[in-house]
């Protein structure tokens, strides 16, 4: 037996015979408590707050320091670069930079697209973080200082540039995106160093196709995956992917499937850089010989607001334009490509006579636009008044070319009822676009309401001209929303037939008396949408031809049979003639116009996708000229 078997524990503790059950009182360890009498004072803490020997426990250590009360309750106020911004809560601070004139550069994000945070440019410093945070993840805390401009920031962005353009091919003179690019942007702004690359780059797929519009150079990609969160969490089609890994890593479609969505465009207004790119516009046209005017898609009755980008008095694209009671930041293809209407096929000359089966010819006399007047005049003088001349209203008219063309129909033409006509019916998506193609049937329906107007069907005026009913019609705008080539067979069978036209159709080729009238960019002027919205647009480029809108052939004719119409403007014809419908009381059709220059006539913002540095661009009006 050992002499550490013979020794006696010390103290008041026992130790339980081997094998002894721990719950009854000879298990337990120390003296058996004894309850001390009522009122008695311990002079020792209770057993609770005494350490294993009985000694008192140390304090607790401090906790983290109580936050701040806020110095604007119900907001975070903050320090950016030495300037104080009080935001609402949840504001990141990409956006608190902007308002104290601060510029954070940023590839990834997005403020309708989720975080991704993965570019990594925006990282700055901030007071209550020992590294570098994220700006567009990390949403503001208050009394936090934050600088943006500090040589470890300024470090830091110039290393996320040389990482971003490490594999990037130099092929900007090629590129669709120059003039429009952020790596170009940035490059200058926060790099502007030569590569230090050794060997050479990496090589990926230079064209590949990923749908009916759109292609993507893989090689120009620095994923930020803006592309694959676009059509993830607005268009809710997952049509793109991220595949691969490291430098490897690319965006693509899905095996077997391709990028066909309706809205499969926005991924190219959304790409930072040179990468995605719309078949449409593909090689067209340098965005710097481009301008940009606000105006109002056409494609349906939503009324997503765009811009046009145009040249030499020709459309080359629509971007949309900002609009949160509307389509946000959003479009669809569809509506996108019917700019091309605004070039093609456009009626631009006054004719008297039918052109049916006719080609021009170089020899034919030239009619100008006072002939063309008296050539209607004096064939709808005659009918004014009788029930064989109906009036014709396309919705894809806008609000002033329908009070006046409207106007003229009730006070000089004597009609009480009007057909409507416009475009056929189509299909709807899930998000923006609408059955209704037409921009404008309820500024149609709300001005006939105001005008005492009653409005039939296109069916029913088919069925008038069919029976002999009608023998005379006046048309503003010839969209029709049945079989053109069977109205135009019944158009033929009218005695008069004046119409007022954007493009040459088979039912212009019927018109003895053809007025070409002037499309939106063409002019000012204002449409409905479809839930009772009223939107201006304005002019992009002066008339085609001898084209001129609507209101203004309706004041001529009106001026031509014995009528006063002293408009000179759309605005004059908004000012005189809305007043007549009650829905158009409270809004002001001059402060309602997006911005543009302040200089009279014809001044076009430069073109440039939201957000990005608008270059070079030309101003003033138009002139033609090859590129």
């Amino acid at each position: 037996m050992s002499d550490n078997d013979n020794k006696k524990p010390t103290g008041d503790a026992q130790t339980p015979p081997k094998g002894a059950p721990t719950d009854t009182p000879a298990a337990k360890i120390g003296p058996e408590p004894s309850n001390p009498p009522a009122g008695a004072k311990l002079d020792t803490p209770p057993a609770a707050h005494s350490g294993p020997t009985g000694t008192p426990k140390p304090p607790p250590p401090p906790g983290p320091p109580p936050k701040p009360a806020p110095k604007n309750p119900g907001f975070v106020t903050c320090t950016i670069d030495g300037r104080e911004v009080v935001v609402k809560p949840g504001t990141n601070m990409i956006e608190a930079a902007k308002l104290v004139g601060s510029e954070i550069p940023y590839y990834c994000y997005h403020p309708r697209l989720s975080i991704a945070a993965n570019c990594r440019i925006c990282l700055i410093e901030a007071s209550n973080a020992p590294k570098l945070v994220p700006a567009c993840q990390t949403p503001l805390a208050e009394g936090v200082v934050i600088k943006t401009t500090t040589p470890k920031v300024k470090e830091q962005q110039r290393a996320v540039m040389e990482f971003l353009l490490l594999n990037h091919p130099v092929d900007c003179s090629i590129c669709d995106q120059a003039g429009e690019c952020k790596l170009q942007d940035y490059y200058m702004k926060y790099d502007y160093r030569p590569s230090r690359l050794e060997g050479g780059k990496i090589l990926k797929n230079k064209r590949k196709v990923l749908g009916p519009r759109v292609v993507l150079d893989q090689e120009r990609c620095i994923m930020c995956t803006r592309c694959v969160r676009v059509m993830n969490e607005v268009a809710k089609e997952p049509q793109l992917g991220v595949f691969g890994r490291g430098s490897h890593e690319r965006i693509d479609v899905f095996p077997g499937s391709e990028l066909d969505s309706n809205y499969s465009l926005n991924t190219v207004d959304v790409c930072p850089v040179g990468a995605l790119l719309s078949r449409d516009f593909r090689f067209k046209a340098r965005s710097w010989f481009l301008s940009a005017t606000p105006s109002v898609c056409t494609g349906c009755s939503r009324g997503c607001n765009t811009y046009a980008d145009w040249m030499s008095q020709d459309t080359y694209r629509y971007r949309p334009r900002e609009n949160e009671a509307v389509n946000k930041s959003w479009m669809c293809d569809q509506g996108r490509l019917s700019y091309k209407d605004l070039n093609l096929e456009r009626a631009l000359r006054p004719q008297v006579g039918r052109r049916a089966g006719k080609a021009a010819t170089e020899g034919e006399p030239v009619v100008t636009r006072k002939e063309a007047v008296q050539a209607a005049a004096k064939a709808l003088k005659p009918l004014v008044g009788t029930a064989q001349l109906a009036v014709l209203a396309s919705p894809v008219a806008s609000n002033e070319d329908l009070l006046a063309g409207l106007t003229f129909a009730k006070a000089t033409l004597g009609v009480s009822t009007v057909y409507v006509g416009g475009r056929p019916q189509g299909a709807a998506d899930h998000y923006l676009m609408t059955a209704d193609k037409n921009p404008n049937r309820k500024g149609l329906e709300l001005i006939a309401q105001g005008l005492g107007l009653k409005l039939e069907s296109f069916d029913a005026l088919s069925s008038a001209i069919g029976a002999g009913r009608v023998k005379a019609l006046y048309a503003i705008g010839t969209e029709v929303p049945g079989d053109a080539e069977a109205f135009a067979q019944a158009a033929g069978r009218l005695d008069v037939f004046v119409a007022q036209a954007f493009n040459e159709t088979p039912v212009t080729a019927q018109a003895t008396v053809l007025m070409p009238a002037s499309v939106h960019v063409e002019d000012e002027g204002s449409f409905v949408q479809q839930d009772g919205i009223i939107q201006r647009f304005r002019k992009a480029y002066p008339p085609k031809g001898d084209v001129v809108p609507h209101w203004r052939w309706a004041a001529e004719l009106t001026r031509e049979l014995g009528g006063e119409a002293a408009w000179a403007s759309a605005r004059d014809v908004w000012r005189e003639l809305s007043g007549k419908v009650s829905a158009f009381a409270e809004f002001n059709w001059d402060k309602a116009s997006p911005p543009d220059r302040e200089k009279p006539g014809i001044n076009p913002l430069p073109a440039g996708a939201d957000g990005r540095p608008p270059g070079y661009r030309e101003f003033g009006t138009p002139r033609v000229r090859g590129i």
